[in-house]
């Protein structure tokens, strides 16, 4: 049985909706566990893919079997000691509640990577199998913030591994701390048995030609927009249009929200609100949320704008997108241009202890365009864009009244 939270905004399929491809690589990390459990040294299994590819509900699905197994004593891997990790803390809220609907998982199986380190090096007890999803957010450099006093997590969790399994998307690297590349991560991993798969597929948005559409945009490209009939995309001249856009989707189909980059002041941990303002729309930002269910799925919510720190990860069905200031358009040579100075977030962009980024002002770039990424790819069904940008707005507009059939 796979994982499921009907209620979540984390929607994992049912094992019977699992693509061919999905399947394949479930059984692929599930025998490369078996074979590998007891070597001399840790195994690992890299899987990556884009966003919406489908990597968690592989995931999801093997971590869901393997510790059926672990609760049998005639199974293969009966009595192995596993953990699921994330690096996100609204992830792992939706993991815990997933825990409470099956008897063979438990809160303690889904854990924060430092937690788990620590853990480990106190009762010096090495894991069996350990999963960590979206492994791009662990930490590649030390973070007092955080209590991690090492030099890098996967370092650590090599040390706490028989087997290791890492699910990830480069794209979706968010902060310098945890800054990844597939250069630095095949470094780290040098004299380790790898296995190393892809996902291919793009299974949350609906529409493989907004999808196409969304890549050359955030490699600074605008292309006219696709008219689609599987998918709905909306730009929009003013952000209150696009609120009202969204209340009425969320009405419709529920799972509807907000997002904005994180282009806007914020004090995480403030007791005041802290707004987003979009031509005439100012709605407060996402709170620091206490409570054990994710953001997106509270009603309140929905009057508040997400970031990457409440939506990485999460399915919606309709996504409003608010591209802040540091989002531009140069029409000279016609592309977008990010520039990180005007980015609000700027302990994202800190710069790093390791001189391990020859370019940092390209990485500081990226790391934003990572952001757009993340938040244009949320909405299965829609997506709506309010630019702040005067510049960049005309130019979607502009666009729009080009649309192709596809």
């Amino acid at each position: 049985m796979i994982l499921s939270l009907v209620a979540s905004t984390f929607i994992l399929p049912a094992q019977a909706e699992l693509t061919e491809q999905q399947q394949k690589i479930q059984q692929q990390i599930l025998s490369f566990a078996k074979q590998h459990l007891h070597d001399q040294q840790p195994a690992v299994f890299v899987l990556s893919g884009d966003a919406g590819s489908g990597k968690s509900a592989v995931l999801s699905a093997v971590f869901s079997e393997l510790q059926q197994q672990a609760h049998q004593s005639d199974a293969p891997l009966a009595g192995t000691k596993n953990y699921l990790l994330v690096n996100h803390n609204e992830m792992l809220k939706t993991y815990w509640e997933i825990a409470q609907q099956q008897s063979f998982l438990h809160k303690k199986d889904f854990q924060k990577p430092t937690p788990f380190i620590n853990r480990c090096e106190k009762l010096q007890q090495a894991a069996d199998i350990v999963f960590v999803d979206e492994a791009q957010l662990l930490l590649s450099q030390a973070d007092r913030f955080n209590h991690f006093l090492a030099d890098n997590q996967l370092d650590e969790l090599l040390k706490w591994s028989k087997v290791l399994v890492l699910v990830l998307d480069f794209k979706q690297v968010v902060k310098l701390k945890s800054y990844w590349s597939e250069q630095m991560l095949r470094h780290h991993l040098a004299g380790y048995h790898v296995k190393f798969v892809h996902l291919k597929q793009q299974l949350r948005l609906k529409s493989p030609a907004v999808a196409a559409w969304l890549d050359q945009l955030i490699m600074g490209k605008l292309l006219p927009l696709p008219t689609v009939h599987d998918y709905e995309l909306k730009i929009f001249p003013d952000g209150q249009p696009l609120f009202n856009w969204i209340k009425q989707k969320d009405q419709q189909f529920g799972l509807s929200r907000l997002l904005a980059t994180t282009d806007f002041p914020f004090r995480v941990f403030s007791k005041e609100p802290w707004y987003v303002e979009a031509g005439t729309l100012k709605l407060p930002w996402d709170r620091f949320n206490y409570q054990d269910r994710p953001w997106a799925s509270q009603p309140q919510t929905l009057h508040e704008v997400g970031s990457i720190y409440t939506i990485q990860g999460f399915d919606l069905n309709y996504a409003g997108v608010i591209l802040g200031p540091s989002i531009s358009y140069d029409e000279s040579i016609n592309q977008i241009v990010v520039d990180p100075n005007k980015f609000e977030d700027q302990t994202a962009l800190q710069k790093r202890h390791q001189a391990d980024l020859t370019d940092l002002t390209a990485a500081r770039s990226q790391l934003i365009k990572n952001v757009v990424n993340i938040l244009l790819k949320r909405g299965r069904y829609g997506l709506g864009i309010y630019a702040v940008d005067p510049a960049l707005r005309h130019r979607l507009i502009e666009l729009e009244t080009k649309k192709e059939i596809k």
